[in-house]
């Protein structure tokens, strides 16, 4: 994946605010498009799922929702870039079928969580966890602004205040499992709330971090390789996150 290598690098520069962030277009569709070109996203799927969930709900206001760059949201937690959730989908595309349940850790300003929804359909579930109280609440008035609004209505979608390091048991096994923020180590309650034949997507690391793909295989053992270098925020407790520098 050494396109998707490329534009994971812009975050080694200080002067870079991403791929094409000088000439953004303003429209979602743009950016979705541009992401083809560059070749990280290939899926019919993830495109379809990325032009309807419009990226512009999802952050703050006076933010730049089309520039491919992460973008701060409030209480030490940012929004990923455009590519990254590209990137994200792509790989957990096969675990994102209709009917399968999903869980989004970290699940921030809800954005990837509405597209597990949209991609896992009503017959499925997709689930957020966050364990900030306010952004739960703004993400599930952006997530009722958007087009995964009729799953949040009728329950295939939830959003839950909790400590993600726990993942949400109730509602375990999960076919996928999207970590939006890096660990120190897998968490072991991830693992275990990871169906068989399911996979988690996770950065792990302090200074330096890896994105893992862990594939759980049909007799319980686990598979990791790291995808490529990375930077997110550290997955933490709510009280070190509040008060991080």
């Amino acid at each position: 994946m050494e396109v998707v290598r490329s534009i994971f690098s812009c975050f080694s520069s200080p002067r870079s605010h991403g791929l094409w962030s000088s000439g953004a277009s303003d429209k979602n569709k743009a950016t979705v498009e541009q992401l083809q070109r560059y070749g990280v996203i290939k899926s019919t799927k993830v495109a379809e799922v990325m032009e309807t969930i419009d990226r512009g709900l999802f952050v703050p206001p006076g933010g730049s929702p089309y520039f491919d760059s992460p973008m701060a949201i409030g209480y030490n937690a940012t929004i990923s870039a455009p590519h990254m959730h590209a990137a994200c989908l792509e790989l957990l595309e096969d675990h994102l079928q209709a009917g399968m349940r999903a869980l989004d850790v970290g699940s921030g300003t809800g954005y990837l969580t509405a597209c597990f929804a949209l991609m896992v359909g009503p017959g499925g579930r997709a689930v957020g966890v966050e364990h900030i109280p306010e952004l739960v609440a703004s993400s599930t008035e952006n997530i009722k602004k958007s087009s995964a609004a009729p799953q949040l209505n009728d329950g295939s979608l939830s959003i839950h205040i909790a400590d993600g390091r726990e993942g949400w048991p109730e509602l375990a096994p999960y076919d996928c499992i999207h970590v939006g923020a890096a660990a120190p180590q897998i968490p072991e309650a991830l693992i275990e709330q990871l169906k068989p034949g399911g996979r988690m997507v996770i950065p792990v690391g302090t200074i330096f971090q890896e994105l893992k793909v862990v594939d759980k295989k049909q007799d319980g053992g686990v598979s990791i390789r790291d995808e490529t270098s990375v930077r997110y925020v550290p997955l933490t407790s709510k009280d070190a996150q509040l008060h991080s520098n």
